[in-house]
C-alpha cells in the first residue's frame, strides 16, 4: 500500500468518495445546468454554515491618498462580530466613469499579523516585512496596486483572523497565550511571536467554531461577501462587472466565495487548485484548517466549488513545484473543472496554466490574471 498521511486506513477512506460525488455536474444524473446549480449551490450553502448575513457595511473613510498612479480611499468597517474590518480601495488614479470592480483576497502565507497589506502598497516606506513577502511570492509588486492601474476599481480587506481581524493576544487565556509563546521561546520580536501563535492557536479556532455550529470557511466567506456588498455599492463600480483573486490562502477565498455568490463574474484562482483525495492522503499537514466544510467531499470535490458559477468565467494558475499540492492531483483538478465547462458548452470561460517554480503569484501569472479580467469585465 502506498504511504499517506492515514497509513492504513488512507486507502479507505479515499475510496468511501464517489467519483463523481453526489452533487458533481459531471455525474449523468445531471444534465440540465439551469436545474443542477441551485440544488448544488443551496447544499454548498448549508454545509458552510455561514454566520447570519448581516447588512451591507458601512464604510468610515479613515484618510485618502494618491501614490504611484492610484487615488487610495483606507477604510474601516464594524462587522456585528470581532474587531473592526480595515480595507483600502484603489482606483486609477482621476478616473471617472463606471468601472469594473475586483475583490483582492490577501493569502495566508503563514502571517496572521497582516492582511491587506501583504498584496497592497501605500507608501514609499512599507514595513520590511511585506517588502520581503512582496519579493518572495509576488516578484515584488503589490498587485492590487498592479491591477487598480489598469482600469479597475479593487477593494482589499482584511478578513477573520488576519489583520485588523486577528485575534488579540490578551483576549484569549493566559494558559493559552503563554503556552504558545513558551513552545519558541527565542522569538523575541513581535509580529514572529504573534504569528507562531496564531498557527499554534488555528486548532482551537477551528474546534471553537465547529461548537457553535459555524464553519471557518463559513466565517471567512461571510466577511468576503460583505466587502463585495461594498464593493458593489460604490457609484463608480459596475456592480455587473464584479471578479475576486489571491494566491493561496486568497485562491481558497476565490474558491470559496465564487462558489457562493452569483455577482463573481469572473475569478483567478492562484496557487490553490488541487482536490480532497489530495489533502486527505499526501498534502493536509501543509495548509490550514481554514480549508474545510465537514461534509463536502461527498457532495462536491474541491474544484467543482469553484464550478458552482459555471459558466463565469473562471482561470486557474498553478505552479508545477509547489509543494503545498501533489502535481498529479493539480492535474486531475484541471480535468475536473474542464469538464465541468466543457458539459456546461462554456468551455472556452474555463481555462488552467501551469507555471515552473515554487508556490507564487509571479509577474508572468499576473500578466496572464490581469489579461483574462480584461477580457471578461471590460466593455
Amino acid at each position: 500500500m502506498p504511504v499517506n498521511l492515514l497509513g492504513a486506513y488512507g486507502d479507505f477512506f479515499a475510496q468511501s468518495v464517489a467519483d463523481p460525488p453526489r452533487l458533481s455536474f459531471r455525474h449523468p444524473a445531471y444534465t440540465n445546468l439551469s436545474a443542477w446549480r441551485p440544488v448544488a449551490r443551496a447544499r454548498f450553502h448549508t454545509l458552510l454554515s455561514r454566520p447570519p448575513t448581516s447588512p451591507a457595511p458601512q464604510a468610515i473613510l479613515q484618510h485618502q491618498m494618491s501614490f504611484d498612479g492610484v487615488d487610495i480611499e483606507h477604510l474601516e468597517w464594524q462587522l456585528p462580530y470581532g474587531p473592526p474590518t480595515e480595507a483600502v480601495l484603489l482606483k486609477p488614479r482621476g478616473a471617472s466613469g463606471k468601472m469594473p470592480g475586483v475583490v483582492g483576497l490577501h493569502d495566508h502565507g503563514g502571517n496572521k499579523y497582516f492582511g491587506l497589506r501583504k498584496i497592497t502598497r501605500i507608501t514609499n516606506d512599507p514595513h520590511p516585512a511585506m517588502v520581503r513577502h512582496q519579493q518572495v511570492y509576488y516578484s515584488g509588486m503589490a498587485w492590487a496596486n498592479e491591477l487598480a492601474r489598469r482600469g479597475y476599481a479593487v477593494l482589499v480587506h482584511d478578513t477573520f483572523a488576519f489583520g485588523s481581524r486577528r485575534i488579540r493576544w490578551a483576549d484569549v487565556p493566559g494558559v493559552i497565550r503563554n503556552n504558545q509563546l513558551e513552545t519558541n521561546p527565542e522569538a523575541d520580536e513581535e509580529i514572529s511571536r504573534y504569528n507562531q501563535f496564531a498557527a499554534a492557536h488555528e486548532h482551537l479556532i477551528a474546534k471553537g467554531l465547529a461548537c457553535s455550529g459555524y464553519t471557518w470557511p463559513g466565517v471567512f466567506v461571510n466577511d468576503d461577501q460583505r466587502a463585495l456588498d461594498y464593493l458593489a455599492s460604490r457609484p463608480e463600480v459596475d456592480a455587473t462587472r464584479l471578479g475576486c483573486a489571491g494566491l493561496s490562502g486568497g485562491g481558497l477565498r476565490t474558491v470559496m466565495l465564487t462558489g457562493t455568490d452569483e455577482r463573481i463574474q469572473c475569478s483567478v484562482c492562484v496557487g490553490m487548485m488541487c482536490t480532497w483525495r489530495d489533502y486527505l492522503l499526501h498534502k493536509s499537514y501543509t495548509h490550514t484548517w481554514m480549508c474545510y466544510v465537514p461534509g463536502i467531499a461527498t457532495e462536491l470535490d474541491y474544484p467543482e466549488i469553484l464550478g458552482l458559477n459555471v459558466p463565469n468565467p473562471v482561470l486557474v494558475l498553478n505552479n508545477r513545484q509547489d509543494t503545498l499540492f501533489t502535481l498529479p492531483e493539480m492535474e486531475r483538478a484541471d480535468r475536473i473543472l474542464a469538464e465541468v465547462y466543457r458539459k456546461a458548452g462554456a468551455a472556452d470561460r474555463y481555462r488552467a496554466s501551469f507555471y515552473d517554480g515554487p508556490h507564487k503569484f509571479d509577474a508572468n501569472m499576473q500578466k496572464e490574471a490581469f489579461a483574462w479580467f480584461d477580457r471578461w469585465l471590460k466593455p
